[in-house]
């Protein structure tokens, strides 16, 4: 396989080899390369050890990039690392968007103004706990792909894609005046450029000996539950000579919906990223800005919140925390750090609450449904992200509480479900495959299907969503299936709502149902934190940006960010809620200044709150 593998790719390389062959000649002014005998990289001749972080451009509003990178370069890094998400520029096969958010050159260029340069990581598979670790999931289209493989069906796709992309940074490598200095490789897509070609691994000899290629420079990764010598002696085992280096050195870690806020101790990390600089290796902190997951991105179907916060040295909303602080001062010990105050926090602001309404769909989906006798997937339907409703009838009467039955765990990943409008409960991969529902036959079965985000590592990453087969009640398998994609962002930034019929079927509350409000103009556009206490879990847009997904009852995360860039200061912000369970009966939401594991109030705060007994009865914050 892996003989397969390597071959498939030499003989591609080798065409894009000839086609670059030429371009790097004369190009020695400024070099980038691994002296094997000093045991150090070298930076134009002379020895060099980068201290760098990792930040993810997809996880920042392009207005805060620049800010971001300042504070980075405050801290005293003179290197950053940077994953490429493959599918958040090629949502659709063989349409690019380097647009806005997506521009990744002039992220690049923003970084080289400032005095960083740039490892770069460009996938195609980039794991991240980002949806799919990258890969477009438009590539489950092919039910039988082999994803990371020889499988041509993976590899022309990937191919296509790192042609276009590579091409793009070609310009930008450090040799030809830009600050990319390194590529790591995935799978020897080397052969590309002219620049140093690196793999990183865990630090356990099954991920070394995997993940290794003849050729290019294995480095480690590791946190501080590390012996620091055991893993760089693991390290030397593959690489002999050549610079120690440490390509994600956890600052902190990931938080999953249902478990602890997850946090590294700051006195670990200042103590061992001192150790590694003062033996000389080069360090990466994964992560030094972690960002957030919006709309849809998160990754691990039922495991990754919407905040990236990571516990890193900058906050989810890039504001300097003490871990930032201790970490300059160990790094001033090993080169000069930039003159000059560290950036300061954006500004935040409490808008306080905004009371919401049920709205509808104006249209239930424009392109109508998909008719089939068997339930399709959402990548049978080309809906990769988001929701899609499947629609059939009851077959007979069904009086008393009958079972509803995923008996292949087909769930994809949680349902909501609906008899003639009236919700009936929830089921949900791995976890709640049966329910009981009663009705008359020809009645109206609605199933909702919530993606939650497809698995980003390991065997498992080819992770179809929606219904991956029949549901059957009783003994009756369900057929006659109406199948609506539901694009419920472009519908919300389209205005495609309208106030609902006080006479609707289904009391507000229950189920899925879409809540609307407006934030009023202050003259302030800053950056705020929506708590919604009391409701259950869902998606919030703000001016008709995805902030992503809530779930406060399962938690830990309890408010979502709202960059200051998604507000409007001078018009008022309209406000969009999809409740997917059970709303709360105050329908109110509460912009706040902080996160709400930072929050607490004086009593002289409390009192100059517009609304004290809501606040009371439904914030749950410590009061002192």
């Amino acid at each position: 396989f892996f003989a397969g593998l390597c071959w498939s790719f030499c003989w591609f390389m080798l065409v894009l080899l000839l086609v670059y062959a030429g371009s790097f000649a004369g190009l020695y002014s400024r070099s980038f390369s691994i002296d094997y005998k000093n045991n150090c990289f070298q930076k134009d001749g002379k020895p060099f050890q980068y201290i760098s972080g990792s930040i993810h451009y997809s996880r920042i509003p392009r207005e805060y990039w620049k800010d971001r990178l300042l504070k980075m370069y405050m801290t005293g890094l003179n290197a950053i690392q940077v994953y490429v998400p493959w599918n958040f520029h090629e949502t659709v096969q063989g349409v690019f968007n380097f647009a806005g958010d997506r521009d990744l050159e002039y992220f690049l260029n923003l970084a080289n103004q400032t005095g960083l340069l740039v490892i770069l990581r460009p996938g195609p598979y980039i794991c991240a706990e980002w949806e799919m670790g990258g890969l477009p999931a438009w590539l489950l289209q092919k039910p039988n792909i082999i994803l990371r493989s020889a499988d041509t069906e993976y590899l022309k796709p990937a191919s296509d894609w790192l042609a276009m992309l590579l091409t793009k940074m070609k310009p930008w490598l450090y040799q030809n005046g830009g600050n990319i200095i390194s590529v790591q490789v995935e799978n020897e897509y080397g052969s590309y450029f002219d620049v140093i070609l690196f793999t990183t691994d865990g630090n356990t000899d099954k991920e070394m000996i995997c993940g290794t290629l003849e050729g290019l420079y294995a480095t480690i990764d590791f946190g501080t539950d590390t012996n620091i010598t055991a893993a760089f002696i693991r390290q030397r085992r593959f690489e002999p000579k050549g610079p120690l280096v440490n390509s994600e050195f956890y600052t902190g870690w990931l938080d999953h919906w249902g478990d602890k806020h997850a946090s590294v101790d700051t006195v670990k990390v200042s103590k061992m990223l001192g150790e590694m600089l003062s033996m000389g290796a080069s360090v990466n902190m994964y992560m030094f800005e972690g960002g957030t997951n919006f709309g849809y991105w998160n990754g691990k179907f039922r495991s990754v919140v919407t905040s990236y916060d990571y516990n890193a040295p900058l906050s989810e909303a890039g504001d300097p925390t003490d871990k930032l602080l201790a970490i300059r001062d160990v790094i001033k010990n090993f080169r000069d750090i930039p003159v000059g105050p560290m950036p300061p926090a954006t500004p935040k602001f409490a808008y306080g609450f905004v009371t919401l309404q049920k709205v509808l769909l104006d249209t239930l989906s424009p392109q109508g449904p998909v008719r089939s006798q068997y339930p399709l997937t959402f990548e049978e339907i080309k809906q990769y992200y988001g929701f899609m409703l499947y629609r059939t009838t009851l077959p007979r009467n069904v009086p008393e509480p009958t079972p509803l039955i995923s008996p292949l765990n087909g769930i994809h990943d949680r349902a909501y479900v609906s008899v003639n409008g009236v919700f009936q409960g929830l089921m949900e991969r791995d976890t709640a495959l049966v329910m009981n529902v009663t009705g008359q036959q020809g009645d109206q079965l609605d199933i909702l299907v919530e993606n939650m985000g497809r698995v980003n590592f390991g065997s498992y990453i080819n992770d179809n969503k929606g219904l991956l087969g029949n549901l059957i009640l009783g003994n009756d398998v369900l057929t006659d299936w109406s199948i609506y994609p539901l694009d419920i962002d472009t519908a919300v930034a389209n205005g495609w709502l309208q106030a609902a019929d006080s006479g609707s079927a289904m009391e507000a509350g229950d189920g899925p149902m879409i809540y609307s409000g407006t934030l009023k103009s202050t003259g302030l556009a800053w950056d705020t934190f929506v708590k919604l206490n009391g409701w259950t879990k869902g998606q919030v847009w703000v001016n008709g940006v995805n902030l992503g997904r809530y779930w406060p009852q399962r938690g830990p995360q309890q408010t979502l960010y709202v960059p200051g860039p998604f507000l409007s200061a001078t018009q008022p912000n309209n406000i969009t809620v999809l409740e997917l369970e059970r709303a709360p009966s105050h329908r109110r939401i509460l912009f706040m200044d902080r996160p709400h594991s930072e929050l607490t109030m004086t009593f002289n705060e409390l009192l100059s709150h517009e609304d004290i007994e809501l606040f009371l009865n439904h914030s749950g914050w410590p009061v002192s």
